[in-house]
């Protein structure tokens, strides 16, 4: 079954808030193999003027995956996971992300192409924090294989 073309512009509930732990940072920070001082040491992130911690780039897609996991669920979008390659990955911020952060993110689905027997569905998640103000916007292209 291919996507389902109707998935274009569908926009889905914002997600619960995320907290973004210090430890999170950490953790991600490890797993990256980040080496700056200011996503490990806290005197450090307040030194170059950071309220904590600051995540390395890539760490909104720990909170993007929350909507991607929407998208995979919904019931009629024809988007079979275990087809589903990771094509694209992009940010673009207005701020780092730091510990302490409640993060919400809210998906769109901005494009679904054909390409011959396979699908590219591109998903732009906005996430802003507690107050409403944007953080990053992550866009994700996934590449759905179509049958050989």
């Amino acid at each position: 079954m291919p996507v389902n073309p109707e998935l274009q512009g569908r926009v889905f509930p914002p997600t619960s808030p995320y907290l973004v732990g210090r430890e999170k940072i950490r953790e991600f920070s490890r797993a990256v193999f980040a080496t700056s001082p200011l996503n490990v040491d806290v005197d450090a992130a307040r030194a170059a003027g950071h309220a904590d911690l600051v995540a390395p780039p890539t760490f909104p897609v720990v909170v993007q995956e929350l909507t991607l996991a929407q998208l995979l669920a919904e019931p009629d979008a024809g988007i079979d996971f275990s087809r589903v390659v990771h094509g694209d990955q992009r940010f673009s911020y207005t701020r780092p992300v730091v510990a302490g952060d409640e993060l919400t993110a809210t998906l769109t689905v901005s494009s679904v192409k054909s390409l011959g027997a396979h699908s590219m569905v591109t998903a732009e998640s906005v996430i802003t924090d507690a107050r409403g103000a944007h953080v990053v916007t992550a866009v994700s292209t996934l590449v759905v294989r179509g049958d050989e």
